[in-house]
């Protein structure tokens, strides 16, 4: 594959469209701008946060020191037969590795989950070979601390001294860089502290469990040094330019969702870490982008899209995509990096905060304070395997089974909505409950996203509180076989992925959004049972 990247906008009317936006970007220099780090390309409320949030356009270069020495930690973990590679980390933290290694075809296990049953599936494999890689930026995120107070109790009940298996990467200074030091942990990275989260692809965020999974990061880096010459000139031709102007025009015209669709790109799972970064980056003020990922360009969502959405191809392009974009990982990641901060100057946000990130971990955390993550709720009715909860007063005429349940719940879409499924269960065991989106994006003609809980509140839930309000959230809970303590905290990871769904659904309500939790109480038997009361739903147009 070519090393450039490439951007194809096939509507024409988008293009014509776009065209005075591109002018506009490319006499400010704002693609050159950008690349030198200058904070005041978004305004001056936003110029504080930009100004300690740009360090990643530079990537590409100021990261390299890290692959020798992440190669040589690598080295001495195999000599030692240790080639097991878990990592622990939510959102920015997991995102890209997970892409990386995926598109490299080598093995990650990746823990950005509270389900009790999928830690104790990591926690199975053979821990002698097992490395830790505990990722937060922060230093305080609780799911990856849970996960290392869980690791680290196993491993020392296996015989095995903790402080040899565990390696962190958080920011220089963090409460985690303090403990992991004061423990004598194995190896300690600090990344760029000047770089968010989703935008930390090519920091050792990304770079550390990718490279010690055995992916060849130097030439990730290489393809992004070679895109950067392409997305930082003050040229209309810029590939980033363009599809920044191609966002914004579409955007103006209504369509204020982008539909990602795989067309042979040849990497694996770009579009959900893509989907952090256009969410978290301009959901806020009322306004942004809300990426939906979906399965194939032949899927519902994609062939049928409307006025309210923009198609996207990832990789070649076809004849459903009104927007492409192709090249190799590193240069895709920096294009749609570049791309996304120019469309937040469009759009007129900030798109370095996530101001409506932290109501949902608050709720979450009040509701740990009570017993199995918060008081008991009482269903309105139960329908077999299948608990229904319903949020606000679109159910107050009561219902009489799931169907009937999902029929008024998505009653209360408004036209130019969208369907939020967000499944706080099993993402390797429970995966077909993603066959939800396809077929509720079928039957409702609504564009609709999948997430699994928590690892979406680390991604798309900024947009669901802080952009375009016109979402509708369908919560999938379930009961666990068994459940995991967390050492030396008051709950259980069970308690704790419960308090998360609730928290998150009880911001949604305040926000006013329509919210119905489907309760599994057997998750195998349930989730057939709900596949069946979606298909019973009305065929064709909103359900």
């Amino acid at each position: 594959m070519a090393t450039d990247v490439s951007v194809e906008i096939a509507d024409t009317a988008l293009a014509a469209e776009a065209r005075p936006l591109v002018e506009r970007l490319t006499a400010d220099a704002v693609a050159g701008k950008l690349a030198a780090q200058d904070a005041t390309l978004w305004g001056t409320d936003a110029e504080p946060e930009a100004s300690i949030r740009l360090s990643w356009t530079t990537l590409a270069e100021s990261s390299r020191p890290l692959l020798a020495e992440i190669d040589a930690l690598r080295a001495e973990l195999h000599a030692e037969g240790l080639d097991r590679v878990v990592l622990a980390g939510m959102g920015g933290s997991s995102l890209a590795p997970e892409v990386i290694t995926g598109t490299a075809g080598v093995p990650l296990t990746v823990l950005d989950t509270t389900d009790p049953s999928q830690v104790a599936d990591a926690l199975a494999g053979d821990l002698d070979r097992t490395v830790l890689v505990v990722s937060s930026k922060s230093g305080t995120t609780v799911e990856t601390d849970s996960h290392r107070r869980i690791f680290e109790k196993a491993f020392s009940q296996n015989g095995i001294d903790p402080v040899t298996r565990i390696i962190v990467v958080t920011d220089p200074g963090s409460p985690m860089e303090t403990a992991a030091r004061e423990a004598g942990y194995r190896k300690v990275f600090t990344a760029d502290p000047n770089v968010g989260g989703r935008y930390s692809a090519l920091t050792a965020f990304g770079l550390v469990p990718a490279g010690l999974a055995g992916a060849d990061i130097a030439a990730l880096l290489d393809d992004a040094a070679s895109a950067f010459k392409a997305v930082s000139l003050d040229s209309p031709e810029n590939p980033a330019v363009v599809l920044a102007a191609a966002i914004g025009a579409a955007h103006e015209r209504g369509a204020e969702k982008l539909v990602f669709a795989d067309t042979g790109s040849g990497i694996a799972g770009f579009g959900d870490w893509v989907e952090q970064l256009i969410a978290e980056s301009t959901g806020k003020n009322g306004t942004g982008v809300l990426p939906v990922v979906v399965e194939s360009p032949d899927a519902p969502g994609f062939v049928d899209a409307g006025a309210d959405a923009t198609t996207v191809a990832v990789g070649p392009g076809v004849d459903t995509a009104r927007i492409s974009t192709d090249g190799p990982l590193g240069g895709l990641l920096l294009l749609w990096e570049f791309a996304t901060a120019l469309a937040g100057r469009l759009l007129g946000i900030n798109p370095f905060d996530q101001p409506d990130v932290e109501a949902a971990k608050k709720a979450a955390r009040a509701l740990l304070d009570g017993p199995a993550g918060g008081p008991a709720a009482t269903p309105a009715v139960v329908d077999g395997s299948i608990e229904v909860h319903p949020s606000g007063d679109w159910a107050s005429a009561g219902v009489g089974n799931v169907t009937e349940a999902l029929r008024a719940f998505l009653t209360t879409a408004p036209t130019g909505g969208y369907l939020a499924i967000q499944a706080y269960l099993d993402r390797l065991d429970d995966a077909s409950a993603a066959v939800l989106r396809t077929e509720l994006a079928r039957r409702t003609g609504l564009q609709t996203t999948f997430g699994w809980g928590p690892r979406f509140l680390h991604s798309t839930g900024q947009y669901h509180k802080g952009g375009h309000q016109n979402g509708l959230f369908l919560q999938i809970t379930g009961d666990s076989e068994g459940d995991l303590e967390v050492p030396e905290r008051p709950y259980t990871l069970a308690g704790l992925q419960r308090a998360q769904a609730l928290g998150d659904g009880q911001v949604l309500a305040d926000h006013g959004r329509p919210v119905l939790r489907l309760h599994l109480t057997d998750r195998a038997a349930g989730l057939v049972e709900l596949v069946k009361a979606v298909q019973d739903l009305h065929q064709g147009g909103r359900a």
